[in-house]
Parts: C-alpha cells; structure tokens; sequence
C-alpha cells in the first residue's frame, strides 16, 4: 500500500502493510589487497530473495540518490563510516563491524518498510543488481527521472489534499514527536545499561569460577598435624567442580544481555532512528529545500514537467516575466507537496509507534526468562554446596575422632595396666 493511494492525508496504513523484512549480514572474509581491505556485507530481501554484495561505498551513494529522490520523505540515517583512528584494535574492530551492521540493518528496514520508498526503482537496483557497478546503475536510474515532485501525480494537486490549518497541525506534531524522541532516547540508554550489566555479570561470574578453579587445583602441601586438613583436601576438590557451574552461570548472564541487546535496544534504536529520520525531514522543510529545488522545470519526464512545458509552449522566449510566473507556481506546487508529504510522513510515525507495547512485552518476557534460567543454575548449586559443606564436616570429624583415639591410646601406653 502506498500512501499516494485514494486520499493521501487520511490514516488507514496499519504495521502488517509496511513491507518486507531483510537481512544484512558481514561477509566472512574481507576482500582487496592486503593493505587495503575492506568489508563487505551480505543483503538478502524477502522480496527479491537475491543475495548481494555490498560495501559501505554502495549504502553511501545510495543513501546520498535517496535523499536527493526522496527529499521530502524520511529518509533514514546511515551508521558513521569509522571510528577515530587509534581507538581500533582487534577487539574493538569487531565491534564496530558489528554495531555498524547492525545500523545498516536498521536503516534497510526502515527504507524497506516505507510505503513510498520501498516501492522505487533505485530500491530494487541495490537489493537485486549484482553488478560490481551498482553505484553506477543507481546514479544513472535517478538521472532518468529526478526527484519525486517531478513525477508524483499529488504534486500537481498536493493543496487540494491539506486542510487550511495546516501548519498548525505540522508545528503540534513536530512537538509531540519531539518529546516522543526524548523519551524514547532515555528508555534506549536504560535498556543499554541492562544490558551492559548483564555483560558485566558474566564476566565477574566467569572471574568467581576461575578463581575457585584456581584454588581447588592448588596442589601445595598442607602441615600434617593440621586439625582440619583432610577437610579442606575434601573441599579444595570439589571446588573445581563447582566453578563449572559458575561457567554455566557466566553463560547464561552473557545470554541476557544479549537477549536484552538484539530484543530491546536494537529495536528502540529502530524507533528512535526512524524519529530521527523525521527532525531531519523537519530541518529541511524549515531551512529551504524549496529553494534548493528549483530546478524543478529540466528535461524531466513526469506529469509536473508535462505541466510546465505546456504552459511554457505559449511563452515567447523574450517574456521573462511569464517565466517568472512559471517559477513562482512551481515553487508553490513545491511547497503544498512538500507539506503533504510531511503530514504522511507524520502518519507514518504514529503508525510505528504502537511498537513500543510489543517492545515492552519482549522486555518483561526476557527479563522473566533470564532471571528463570539463572535461578535454576542456582537452584542446582545449592544442594550441591551442601554435599560439600557435609563432606567437609564428615572429614573434619573423622579426623578430630582419630586424633582423640590416638591421644588416648598414647594416654594408655603410658600410664600402663593397673
């Protein structure tokens, strides 16, 4: 479904109708020279069902033709290109590949999901082409055609659709996003903590189980008149045992915070760049992107460029003033559009939104069964620690028994018969 369909500013487009779902995976290996290699990811869309290679290079320029198209739509933001330099190493190498797939993911979801940009032609070069000069086909496909005013058939009739308020509305809802936005932002960086704590957990866990192993695998000598030492030679074996189940707690604490990373943060990171994506859109209808288009008359095809060169083929090519004119109107056409395209791309907001229930029944479900799983490793460890505190108990009394019979055998020997 497309939002241009029947009546454009009225709400009907529901979460089940906005699109495809695809994946963006790191190829394995890294291609180029030596010195000069670079990553590549793995794009399958539900759609096409064409698996393709792209680089970062390739999500750029079609990032870039995106917002030159659609500049009147939200277009999503792209994952930053790299980090500061000195900051990478091997580990946190693997760690920006990975937050930064994770951001390409997000950001062809949400262009994937959109109703009008799902559907265009540059969408369906970069999700299907597999030639190694996609960026060429994408640059030579917007050429073609040119921004959406110039072929969208509400351009020529984007006022007839606004209510006369209709700047009022726009400022209302840019607010309420807004706020939107900054609560959104703050739920995010909680999620995050939760799940940094988690990490955490697991790595104090997997310390705790080290440690012990450590202490149970100690072979030193213990004095052989010690009172308790066959209780803690008991004891000191059966703590290497028991720091395997600090392991399997380890491993379930590093679980949660996955869970809670893939399940929660990423998809209120989903959100929050889709707003994100929004205040953008906002920026440039206030900073002028009329005026950055005012080329809107060129060698174009689309049904506005049939208007303007119509009008145009009674001008005489001296009357400048009727060139005017012609501007201004486009400029208006321009300027209705752009006002309609933004109270959808409002729609399009409040229709995401709803996602905030779904996403805080995936928080409480993973919370109930992370805390489950860790019980029941704790559970497990419990009757264990007993066994061993009475193992210990039961050593520690034999001896003490033995010693006191050898006192009293010594006792005996010398005081002799009566």
């Amino acid at each position: 479904m497309h939002l241009g369909q029947q009546n454009p500013v009225v709400d009907g487009i529901s979460l089940k109708e906005l699109g495809d779902s695809v994946l963006v995976e790191i190829e394995p290996r890294r291609k180029g020279l030596p010195f000069l290699k670079h990553v590549e990811y793995r794009i399958v869309s539900k759609c096409f069902q064409i698996p393709v290679q792209r680089r970062y290079s390739d999500f750029e320029v079609f990032h870039g033709l995106l917002l030159q198209k659609f500049i009147y739509r939200m277009v999503p933001p792209l994952p930053p290109k790299r980090i500061l330099k000195g900051v990478l190493n091997s580990i946190s190498d693997r760690e920006f590949n990975d937050s930064r797939r994770r951001g390409l993911q997000r950001f062809m979801a949400l262009v994937i999901r959109h109703p009008v940009l799902a559907g265009d032609e540059l969408v369906s070069i970069f999700l299907s082409a597999s030639s190694a000069d996609v960026q060429n086909m994408l640059r030579d496909a917007y050429k073609k055609i040119g921004d959406e005013f110039l072929t969208s058939q509400m351009a020529l009739h984007g006022k007839v659709y606004l209510p006369e308020d209709i700047q009022t509305h726009a400022a209302t809802n840019r607010e309420v996003i807004a706020n939107i936005h900054s609560s959104f932002n703050k739920l995010r960086d909680v999620a995050e903590r939760m799940a940094q704590r988690s990490r955490e957990n697991s790595t104090d866990l997997l310390m705790f189980g080290k440690d012990l192993s450590e202490l149970g695998s100690d072979t030193s000598d213990l004095p052989v008149n010690a009172t308790m030492s066959k209780a803690w030679k008991t004891q000191r074996k059966s703590l290497v045992e028991l720091s395997g189940e600090f392991d399997l707690l380890a491993d379930k604490a590093a679980h949660q915070g996955s869970r809670e990373e893939d399940e929660v943060v990423e998809k209120l990171n989903l959100l929050l760049e889709q707003l994100q994506s929004y205040k953008d859109l906002c920026v440039r209808h206030d900073s002028g992107v009329l005026l950055e288009h005012q080329r809107a008359f060129e060698k174009r095809s689309g049904p506005v460029a049939k208007h303007l060169k119509y009008q145009n083929s009674f001008e005489q090519p001296e009357s400048r003033l009727t060139q005017q004119e012609n501007t201004i109107i486009t400029m208006e056409m321009r300027r209705y559009f752009s006002f309609l395209c933004l109270h959808q791309e409002t729609q399009l907001v409040f229709t995401y939104l709803p996602l905030v229930t779904s996403i805080l029944g995936t928080f409480v479900h993973s919370q109930i069964q992370g805390h489950k799983e860790m019980g029941d490793v704790w559970g497990d460890l419990h009757p264990k620690l007993k066994d061993l505190f009475e193992s210990a108990n039961a050593a520690s009394s034999r001896s003490s028994s033995q010693k006191h019979t050898s006192r009293g055998q010594k006792t005996c020997a010398i005081i002799g018969p009566a």
